[in-house]
């Protein structure tokens, strides 16, 4: 009876995407920026967010990140962050007994995701850490949709099992990596790996 269950979606992927009414983006910056190194690519955020949004109507995309004031070329490239269609909110490394520093952003993620939820249908959310998944869970439970968008190998089943929609980047890498050349220096050329993160995955 159970043989061939899932193996059939109730939906189309082109079904869902006309479906996902207004999108709101939210990315976990250092995420990101290690399952980037892990797939060996720079990510372009311009590609990135066309490729999030996928001709839905935008309401917002945010951009979670540590940040180190120190460091002008992470401070440039948030700001052309800041220009170019993201909302970046920012909290400042700090570091551990162990030397290492970090800033963990899974609250701020969580509130806006719920502060939100009234505004958008689909929320998007950029990250493998299943810290999340109850937040994505009571974002479900207050009708909206949740598409998680992270690579498989660094993302927690607990929120897989609770998004409606999974996504590796690894399928979207030729999507969302930058093509431009080695030299140049605008900021648009900057990706995840241009961040200085000094932060650990979780």
């Amino acid at each position: 009876m159970f043989d061939n269950f899932g193996n059939d979606p109730v939906f189309s992927p082109e079904q869902v995407l006309e479906n996902r009414g207004r999108v709101a983006i939210f990315i976990d910056g250092s995420n990101l920026f290690y399952a980037a190194l892990q797939l060996g690519i720079e990510i372009d955020y311009t590609k990135l967010l066309y490729r999030l949004t996928a001709k839905s109507r935008l309401l917002r995309s945010f951009f979670y990140t540590g940040v180190d004031r120190t460091n002008e070329k992470q401070q440039g490239f948030l700001l052309w962050m800041r220009r170019n269609g993201y909302r970046v909110i920012a909290k400042d490394l700090v570091q551990l007994p162990d030397g290492s520093k970090k800033a963990n952003l899974d609250v701020e993620i969580a509130v806006d995701m719920m502060a939100l939820v009234k505004s958008y249908d689909t929320a998007v959310l950029v990250s493998g850490d299943g810290d999340l998944a109850y937040a994505v869970d009571a974002v479900s439970y207050r009708g909206s949709r949740v598409e998680v968008v992270s690579l498989r190998s660094m993302t927690s089943d607990s929120l897989i099992n609770v998004a409606d929609r999974y996504i590796d980047l690894n399928e979207i890498k030729e999507d969302i990596q930058k093509t431009t050349k080695p030299h140049d220096n605008s900021y648009r050329s900057f990706s995840s790996v241009s961040i200085e993160y000094e932060e650990k995955p979780r």
